[in-house]
């Protein structure tokens, strides 16, 4: 019996060290992947705006903070007309995501903070709508990365697939070694997610950060000029895993947490 365990265990050995390269370059899941609530607010016009505001920092957000949540609140780099607003709203986990969610609607606080609110624009609606996108993050970038004080340039990127497992795929990608090329030659992202739903799907959604548009171009040349990255694209298990890009540019409001 004890020579038996012994081969069983020498094979398990040998097995795990020919796929020892293969495994190290898998991310290790991680049982603390945040979830993020991305959403993007249409109006009519610019004055509208201000209603908005004033309802995410004088109800939502504080009442957020009591839950250990952060929201980022975002405007587009360069002044659109009529204005749209991005917010980022992290949640620890699904379970606590749910929770809150469960709990807003039971919190006196925050029902007496946005009263004024609700009965303001209860017959007349502020925005002419608003999307959601729910995300998981990545097990190579499980929790957010706060922008660096100097950052003032916020780049956005969607990158969507022809199908499912093509999606999965340029996560994989992602996953195994294209994080760590952007760190490497200085794309500093923010937070890595699967849209689990939303209005675009099969997606995947990160943000960079950066200090100005000249900064960003010089990074994204040499991520794009690097070793690392023209082996990596050419890999054929990554081949036609992205259909679109979509890229916008946003900048931090005064009051964003992130």
């Amino acid at each position: 019996m004890e020579r038996r365990n012994f081969i069983k265990a020498s094979a398990v050995v040998a097995a795990a060290s020919a796929t020892g390269t293969v495994m190290a370059s898998q991310a290790t899941p991680s049982a603390s992947k945040e979830i993020y609530e991305w959403k993007v607010y249409h109006f009519k016009n610019g004055g509208a705006k201000s209603k908005i505001d004033g309802f995410y920092k004088d109800a939502l957000i504080p009442f957020l903070k009591t839950k250990g949540v952060k929201v980022g609140a975002f405007g587009e780099y360069g002044q659109t007309e009529p204005p749209v607003i991005y917010y980022l709203i992290v949640y620890p986990s699904m379970t606590e995501y749910q929770a809150i969610k469960k709990e807003l609607w039971k919190d006196s606080g925050f029902l007496n903070a946005a009263k004024g609110y609700f009965e303001t624009t209860a017959e007349l609606g502020t925005f002419t709508r608003f999307e959601t996108y729910l995300l998981e993050a990545f097990d190579a970038f499980p929790q957010l990365h706060m922008p660096s004080k100097d950052r003032t340039l916020i780049e956005l990127r969607t990158y969507e697939s022809n199908n499912e497992e093509a999606g999965q795929r340029k996560i994989k990608m992602f996953n195994s070694e294209e994080i760590t090329i952007f760190d490497k030659y200085g794309l500093r992202c923010v937070f890595f997610g699967e849209i689990l739903a939303g209005p675009q799907m099969p997606a995947l959604m990160y943000m960079v950060e950066h200090k100005d548009m000249e900064e960003r171009k010089a990074n994204w040349k040499k991520f794009g000029d690097s070793p690392e990255w023209n082996v990596l694209k050419n890999k054929t298990e990554f081949a036609n895993t992205v259909s679109v890009v979509n890229k916008i540019f946003l900048v931090p409001l005064d009051y964003s947490q992130i």
